[in-house]
């Protein structure tokens, strides 16, 4: 409860509105829409008709809020939010979060554990958004305007540390070093194949950074060269490759980095080669690497609730403002979910105790409960101690059993065969 006590006097103080409101003229009269209130609508799930969510948002505050505004009102309000408000917000609990609480926070041995990942996001098709994050093509000529995301997650605790939504032409490796701003030197970073390269290995290990991520064999001569010995681990070093550009670089070609290579057995026969600065074989020995590396699925589930429970791509607008808006909003409640969901855990492993099977948080109705009730969880401290309760009520008598042994293949391409975004222009449901 502290944390969103926290959270709500910095919604609705003076200092987070002149921070991030776009002009000084901005919000300085009193208006039906506010700053917070701004804000508070922009979280509430905004997935219907715009007129029927401000229908809705006015009948649910009617003893908090003035008269009906339209949504022209609406639009032209958001405007003059800078989108990073959602990001100041999101830190703020986080902060709160991994402060002072050791107990509540999940370790990997010494580490947090966190996984770096990149997905693809459909936008509407306008020229102002294709202009500005490009157009992608399948294999008709239908193009489609998409948007490149990427994200730094907490693997162990579910919180998203930092995200951005950058133009498609942007490199995975280059958003991936942006994260990095948000680490600290206990922690493990985890990644698929799709990241390793010499210049980014040799950025972790300038900032004394652990990693480990997943290789091709085929990445270099040396791990070609263990992956046919049928070693468990060797460390090895790298040097950069004979055509790798030095003249804006912070090494040159003989500079050394000193790594270890883990061979993993896959249940199908395959072979697959982590490469960690994880070196200590004693300390880490070659038999925890392959469950490691599994926990970086974590990432690609969060994926999955951001575009299918939490449908970050049925966007309320249709200018960048209002897709970084709704971008960033979604991660904020993605960490408010979270931390609501964390305080029942102690409860969970209590009562599964006394059942025949393990059960959990149904997330795709935790998302839904939370409509409306965000708005009553910062209005009033009174409103948000009852919402947080029935919440928690909501929460427990809508579990769902674990399912043990479940696996599932990854569709890498599934988002970039779509023909058209999820909810096109003046299309939007109105029920």
């Amino acid at each position: 409860m502290f944390i969103f006590k926290k959270i709500q006097t910095q919604l609705f103080s003076e200092e987070l509105k002149n921070e991030y409101k776009v002009s000084e003229k901005d919000f300085t009269r009193n208006r039906k829409q506010n700053f917070p209130f701004i804000l508070l609508f922009m979280l509430n799930f905004l997935r219907k008709s715009l007129t029927m969510e401000i229908d809705n948002f006015i009948s649910f505050l009617k003893p908090n809020i003035g008269s009906k505004f339209t949504k022209s009102a609406f639009v032209q309000a958001r405007m003059k939010v800078r989108p990073e408000v959602f990001k100041k917000l999101s830190q703020t609990l986080i902060d709160e979060f991994y402060t002072d609480n050791d107990k509540a926070i999940k370790l990997w041995r010494e580490f947090r554990l966190l996984a770096i990942d990149g997905s693809r996001i459909t936008l509407p098709i306008t020229n102002e958004l294709k202009s500005m994050y490009g157009d992608a093509k399948n294999q008709t000529t239908t193009s489609i305007v998409q948007a490149r995301c990427s994200v730094i997650y907490d693997v162990k605790n579910n919180y998203v540390l930092d995200g951005i939504l950058a133009p498609l032409s942007s490199g995975e490796r280059k958003l991936a070093l942006s994260h990095l701003l948000h680490c600290k030197s206990n922690d493990l970073l985890i990644y698929d194949r799709g990241y390793p390269s010499y210049g980014f290995i040799y950025e972790h290990i300038k900032r004394d950074l652990n990693f480990l991520m997943r290789v091709k064999v085929s990445f270099s001569q040396v791990t070609i060269d263990f992956e046919s010995s049928e070693k468990k681990s060797q460390i090895v070093t790298f040097y950069p490759g004979k055509n790798t550009k030095l003249s804006d670089k912070s090494y040159d070609k003989d500079t050394p980095i000193e790594v270890r290579l883990i061979r993993v057995e896959l249940p199908k026969g395959q072979t697959e080669i982590l490469i960690t600065s994880l070196l200590d074989n004693k300390k880490y020995p070659s038999s925890v690497f392959k469950e490691l590396y599994s926990q970086r699925w974590g990432i690609e589930t969060f994926y999955d609730r951001l575009k299918n429970k939490l449908k970050v791509e049925h966007f309320s607008g249709y200018s960048n403002e209002s897709i970084q808006q709704d971008f960033y909003a979604a991660l904020f409640v993605s960490n408010i979910q979270t931390l609501i969901v964390s305080e029942l855990e102690d409860d969970l492993v209590k009562d599964n105790q006394q059942k025949k099977y393990d059960y959990k948080i149904n997330t795709n109705l935790s998302y839904g409960f939370l409509k409306n009730r965000i708005l009553d969880l910062f209005l009033t401290s009174k409103s948000m101690e009852k919402s947080f309760e029935d919440l928690k009520q909501l929460y427990k008598e809508n579990l769902i059993p674990i399912r043990p042994n479940r696996s599932f293949e990854r569709n890498s391409g599934k988002y970039r065969t779509r023909i058209k975004p999820n909810v096109t222009k003046n299309q939007k449901d109105s029920f």
